[in-house]
């Protein structure tokens, strides 16, 4: 799953906002425990007392964190495949039209994407409670919902090669952009999550239109 941060978020006065932009750029970099609440309120330019108005503790802080990235992370997935939808009347090639644009998104990042807020949650599930760890996996099933009921509707227009597990093919959009993010930032290479992405496309193009 991406964020993902997948569009950077505009520059925030508002300290709230500024604490969670701040708190997830050390958290992709280094990880949740590394980060300290020090560090973020000199970050910002406010006392311990400021961080400690908006969030009562660093588990707060952590649930706010992964309510902003599963807001950001729909948000962006509905505009691209509403975008590909509204080009393309047929459900398949809007979705060929919504993967393309999702690549070419990714492509045009000046960086290497920094990395999954979700990824980097569930590598240190252990420091965070049940309401969190849930929240991380409802967002995981997200991508897997919205990915299966589309699926199930080109179904209904265009037959599928075989028998193919639409579950499972659900569940590779998230996993080739899980992967991609991880073999992109250790090898430097911005290349390869879009690369991989566009092959799913293809892999969805060859099950669906026939020969």
């Amino acid at each position: 799953m991406v964020q993902s941060k997948m569009l950077q978020a505009p520059k925030t006065t508002d300290t709230r906002e500024r604490l969670l932009e701040v708190a997830e750029t050390a958290v992709l970099a280094k990880g949740f425990s590394a980060t300290s609440i020090e560090e973020l309120i000199a970050a910002v330019g406010i006392t311990k007392s400021g961080f400690f108005y908006h969030f009562k503790d660093k588990n707060e802080l952590a649930k706010a964190m992964m309510l902003r990235y599963l807001a950001h992370d729909q948000r962006v997935l509905d505009e691209i495949f509403q975008r590909g939808d509204e080009l393309n009347e047929d459900p398949l090639h809007g979705f060929l039209v919504g993967l393309k644009m999702f690549a070419e998104m990714m492509q045009n990042l000046p960086d290497v994407h920094p990395g999954c807020l979700a990824a980097s949650f569930c590598y240190q599930d252990h420091l965070f409670d049940k309401e969190i760890r849930d929240l991380n996996a409802k967002g995981i099933l997200r991508w897997r919902g919205r990915f299966r009921e589309r699926l199930d509707l080109i179904a209904t227009r265009h037959p599928p090669r075989g028998q193919p597990d639409f579950e499972a093919m659900a569940d590779m959009a998230a996993t080739l952009v899980e992967g991609g993010l991880i073999l992109g930032r250790a090898l430097r290479d911005a290349t390869i999550l879009p690369r991989q992405v566009l092959l799913y496309r293809d892999f969805i193009r060859a099950i669906f239109v026939a020969a």
